[in-house]
């Protein structure tokens, strides 16, 4: 009987022995995986009832996104659905990536130090082809102020630095908007390189430069930093608008703050995308003057995307422009026809609105600068629109005459 009570005993330390080891194992399962996602709340919630809700689902606050009402968080999956039940929450829009609008094979540059001397000063082919400096002695002088919104500027750049007059960083691990990568500064190069003894010229040689870094050393963003850089440029009173960069996503919280840019009175223009088909966002949105690319022979670049969305055409491929590390580098994607254009913008809006005033308040409208720009261009493809060209090849010096 001893025996038997032995045994008994025995059975149960194991049972104990085993309950304890999957409790053990519950406990030191992997936490639920997370996502970035945009809270979007409605209109009246207060900022300490928003904090609390994000709190109470164990979500995990990124940054505030004033312009849309929002919230980028880190959210469960269950998390994400309770939070999306609340009637405080009009919905929750996932924070995807975004990139840089260069073609890939030019993404192996590598930059070995600062050179001890710049190049002499050349005009690139494309500001010829777009006519830019035959209206450098037309235009009025007065700065425009063009936020180049990506990687940042290369801040001690001799071709730049005297034309970069502010800017913000919205990643994460910098408070810097310095270049670390360099498709920011070869776009600000386009728009605006200083007319010198060096390097290359931009569309406008005295156009002021914002960096406005919403893309990492890698040319990678998330949605929300680009929210937070236009709620930067809305604040800070810019003109023009660059954006050569986008997703494939088309995110409701993307469409709303281009809206608010554009009401504001900014002209935005942005890179319809290097994938040979379909137009990218924000280039597909109506609210921005979206670019395609051309080469030397003004034919569109097979993988510059297409489609309706398309307004206009510009130099694309194999554009010579300004490189971080002080440096000049030769770049092609729809991310080099963008700030031909966005040079272009910038020029006219230093002329008389004149005869495009549709709504006579003797200043540039938004839809006023692309309707000039668009009628101005140089047709190319079909006679008229089409959906490789836009309404043509942009043309700077046309689109300054009156």
């Amino acid at each position: 009987m001893a025996k038997f009570y032995q045994i008994l005993g025995n059975v149960a330390i194991l049972a104990i022995m085993l309950a304890l080891s999957g409790m053990a194992s519950i406990s030191q399962a992997a936490p639920e995986s997370t996502a970035r996602k945009i809270v979007v709340f409605k209109l009246g919630v207060e900022e300490l009832e928003k904090e609390a809700l994000i709190n109470k689902v164990g979500g995990t606050k990124i940054k505030h996104l004033r312009l849309i009402n929002g919230k980028a968080v880190l959210l469960s999956k269950n998390a994400e659905k309770t939070l999306s039940r609340h009637p405080s929450v009009l919905r929750i829009d996932d924070d995807v990536k975004v990139e840089a609008l260069v073609k890939a094979d030019n993404k192996k540059i590598k930059i070995n130090g600062v050179p001890k001397s710049q190049p002499l000063e050349v005009l690139p082919w494309g500001i010829d082809r777009i006519d830019a400096e035959l209206a450098w002695t037309t235009t009025v002088a007065d700065p425009i102020k063009v936020a180049i919104i990506d990687t940042g500027i290369d801040i001690s750049h001799p071709d730049l630095k005297d034309n970069i007059k502010g800017g913000m960083s919205a990643v994460g691990y910098t408070t810097s908007y310095n270049d670390d990568n360099g498709h920011g500064t070869h776009v600000a190069g386009i728009v605006g390189a200083i007319d010198n003894t060096v390097g290359v010229i931009g569309v406008g040689p005295q156009i002021d430069l914002y960096a406005v870094k919403v893309l990492d050393r890698r040319g990678s963003g998330y949605l929300s930093d680009i929210i937070e850089g236009l709620d930067w440029v809305i604040a800070n009173g810019m003109q023009v608008v660059n954006m050569s960069l986008g997703t494939s996503a088309d995110v409701l919280s993307f469409h709303e703050a281009i809206q608010k840019v554009n009401a504001a009175g900014i002209t935005q223009v942005a890179a319809v995308g290097n994938n040979g088909s379909s137009v990218i966002y924000p280039a597909a949105y109506s609210e921005t003057i979206a670019v395609s690319a051309t080469d030397n022979t003004n034919t569109i670049a097979s993988w510059s995307s297409r489609g309706s969305e398309v307004d206009l055409a510009a130099p694309g491929v194999s554009i010579y422009s300004t490189y971080k590390g002080q440096t000049y580098k030769t770049l092609s994607g729809t991310s080099m026809a963008a700030p031909h254009v966005t040079g272009a913008v910038a020029l006219v809006l230093n002329t008389a609105v004149g005869a495009y005033d549709a709504d006579a308040d003797g200043v540039w409208d938004t839809a006023e600068v692309q309707k000039k720009l668009q009628d101005r261009a140089t047709d190319l493809g079909v006679i008229g629109f089409d959906n490789l060209y836009g309404w043509g090849l942009v043309n700077a010096y046309n689109a300054i005459q009156l």
